[in-house]
């Protein structure tokens, strides 16, 4: 071998040998410092926390175990939750009658403070002691009259209307309010107030309205009379009746009852005629432009004769009397104050019968009418004159009256 190749051989055996070096030295010191990590680092202890204690333990089992009662109590006082679900109901009805009572103070301050501020005098009915107005009625049937209207209301008085002890009986046994409605002339305290204050002396039969009398007003008159009623006596329903109509008060009282439980009830003789939009005409609505084309008809409401109203719709007229609006018919209105209410509207045939024979043939049959009168005269034609014989034919008679429960 010559000295070129021997120094090549051992040229190679010395990378060799490097190279085995060099990764026992790596794997070497991969091993060293694992060691040195082990050994160096140690798990860094939590500051300013402590480990619970065994009465700790103790404690949080309590605090569990106090928590798992809990909740078998609400699991149990869910059942009696369903159970007060019934007197809530209970509860939330006496508070709509409460709320209802509430209201009926509310109109009647709302009237003496009217009073006050305008400087007129405060009615005297305003004034009743509080037991009176607490006291509840059945109905208060106020008979809409005139200043000239003295001979109707005597043929009134003489046949369906009770007079004197009977009519204050009729208050205290069967729930019956009755009064005859007006208001006061253009002139105060002039000829007209004072022949009404003497009749009122003699007969003690009527509910005077602060307002001034006119055909043209009697929308206004209706809303003062409902504000007025509902201030003064707590009753079932309103009834508004004209003075020449004949009324069964028995039969209205029965056929009244059947609709206690409706709160918002509106009972009458239902029409919808047309709406005359040519001057000159009875009952010519100026308004007629609200209601559509020509030839259009009214929505449906009661004849103006006699109708009925429960104690809400009293008592909603009596808040919102000064945004009622007034049409110059007063059936109209009161129809349109309705008009986007839930209110059941009822139309009983029996309350707008007409005269005999009508009238008559019904009674016979034993389907005995609450109000009569002819139809084209709007009331009893010469009712002055012809209603005793209207009585005398289609009267329920008295003891009807008070044999009747309601």
């Amino acid at each position: 071998m010559s000295w070129k190749n021997r120094g090549s051989a051992e040229s190679n055996s010395r990378s060799l040998v490097s190279k085995q070096l060099t990764l026992f030295l790596c794997a070497g010191c991969f091993f060293a410092g694992m060691l040195f990590t082990d050994r160096m680092w140690t798990e860094p202890e939590a500051t300013g926390l402590s480990r619970p204690s065994e009465t700790e333990d103790k404690q949080l089992q309590v605090l569990t175990d106090g928590c798992h009662t809990k909740l078998k109590d609400v699991r149990r006082d869910s059942k009696e939750i369903i159970r007060e679900v019934s007197k809530t109901h209970n509860a939330v009805q006496t508070l709509d009658k409460t709320i209802s009572s509430l209201e009926m103070e509310l109109a009647a301050a709302r009237a003496m403070q009217d009073s006050i501020l305008t400087g007129s005098p405060i009615s005297d009915d305003l004034m009743l002691p509080e037991p009176i107005k607490k006291r509840k009625y059945l109905m208060v049937i106020g008979i809409n009259t005139a200043f000239s209207s003295r001979k109707r209301r005597d043929s009134v008085r003489a046949t369906w209307m009770p007079q004197g002890d009977k009519l204050r009986k009729l208050e205290e046994e069967k729930g019956i309010v009755m009064r005859f409605v007006i208001g006061h002339g253009a002139t105060s305290g002039g000829i007209l107030d004072r022949a009404i204050e003497a009749e009122d002396r003699k007969h003690g039969d009527f509910l005077r309205l602060e307002h001034i009398e006119g055909y043209l007003e009697l929308s206004a008159k209706t809303k003062t009379y409902f504000t007025t009623a509902v201030a003064l006596w707590d009753a079932d329903f309103y009834v508004k009746v004209d003075d020449d109509v004949h009324v069964n008060i028995a039969t209205l009282g029965a056929t009244l009852a059947k609709h206690r439980a409706n709160p918002r009830v509106y009972i009458g003789c239902m029409k919808s005629g047309p709406v005359l939009a040519h001057k000159g005409v009875r009952y010519h609505e100026p308004e007629h432009w609200k209601f559509g084309e020509e030839g259009n008809k009214y929505f449906r409401h009661a004849t103006g004769q006699l109708y009925a109203i429960s104690k809400d719709l009293a008592t909603y007229i009596s808040i919102n009397q000064n945004v009622l609006h007034k049409y110059v018919n007063e059936d109209v209105s009161l129809g349109s104050w309705f008009i986007g209410l839930d209110v059941e509207h009822i139309d009983d045939r029996r309350l707008c019968c007409g005269t005999p024979p009508d009238c008559e043939w019904k009674a016979q049959a034993g389907n005995i009418c609450v109000a009569s009168f002819d139809w084209s005269c709007s009331g009893i034609c010469r009712s002055a004159d012809r209603i005793k014989e209207v009585h005398r034919r289609c009267g329920e008679g008295e003891d009807a009256l008070w044999s009747a429960s309601f």
